[in-house]
């Protein structure tokens, strides 16, 4: 793994796992929060987008095993700051809204934020895409007892809880297995909507059915997993969610069959 680094030490490090994104980078790289370190992990591209990633100032991290899991471990590996924000880096997700995920993280009311996709159009969510995802809700719901609607390819946590969550998904079940072992962990998780756009280029998983049905194959191999250990305090299923004013803050995630308070 060769990297780039930058020697400061940034409030946030914001992961975005990158396979052929020159089309998408100026755009998402200029979006960032002041201050912020993007850490591009280059996952194999052919169009140049490590070498344009480190011309527009960001940390380049060239991780040769291809898998989206890959991409973003190796990612928080190179991380440095106390926060971790991962984002897709296709432009589909603004990284401007990224203070709304982390800011109640950096506050210490949340361990982990979710960004809940909102289509802005159409086009942004391929019908197929959706209805894996609703399925995929169901059965993390049934799983870890978390009211969530969406996996959240947008999120923030805290870089050392979640080395300690030992993540070994490698491919498309990276992010599910975040989710599921900080639940059996007892982290409180929450969700908060943000705008999802249409991509820059073609999608390497849901902008096809083979894509789609692999990603579901990793995600459910990862479901049937056995429940780790909970942390002191409980799990996520026993209510351990944050309480979250509304409407500015993130929208709570309630156990399964738990109304929200």
């Amino acid at each position: 793994m060769r990297s780039v680094t930058n020697p400061t030490t940034p409030p946030v490090d914001v992961v975005l796992p990158c396979l052929d994104e020159a089309g998408a980078l100026p755009w998402v790289l200029e979006r960032l929060p002041s201050g912020w370190r993007a850490i591009v992990v280059d996952n194999g591209s052919t169009d140049g987008s490590a070498d344009l990633a480190a011309s527009l100032g960001a940390t380049v991290v060239c991780e040769p095993v291809r898998g989206f899991g890959a991409a973003c471990h190796a990612g928080l590996l190179a991380a440095t700051a106390d926060i971790v924000c991962f984002c897709d880096c296709d432009a589909s997700l603004d990284p401007a809204l990224l203070p709304s995920v982390a800011d109640p993280v950096l506050r210490g009311d949340l361990d982990l934020v979710l960004g809940r996709r909102r289509p802005t159009s159409r086009g942004a969510w391929p019908p197929h895409a959706r209805v894996a995802n609703l399925e995929l809700a169901r059965r993390i719901r049934r799983r870890t007892g978390l009211r969530l609607h969406d996996l959240g390819p947008m999120r923030a946590a805290r870089r050392t809880a979640l080395l300690g969550l030992e993540l070994a998904d490698r491919r498309s079940g990276y992010p599910l297995e975040m989710l599921v072992r900080a639940a059996d962990a007892g982290w409180r998780i929450a969700e908060t909507d943000v705008p999802y756009a249409p991509r820059t280029g073609r999608s390497k998983v849901t902008g096809t059915w083979r894509g789609t049905w692999q990603a579901v194959q990793d995600m459910s191999a990862v479901l049937r997993q056995p429940a780790v250990g909970p942390a002191e305090g409980g799990t996520a299923a026993d209510g351990r969610t944050a309480e979250v004013p509304a409407p500015a803050q993130p929208t709570r995630a309630v156990p399964a069959g738990q109304a929200a308070r």
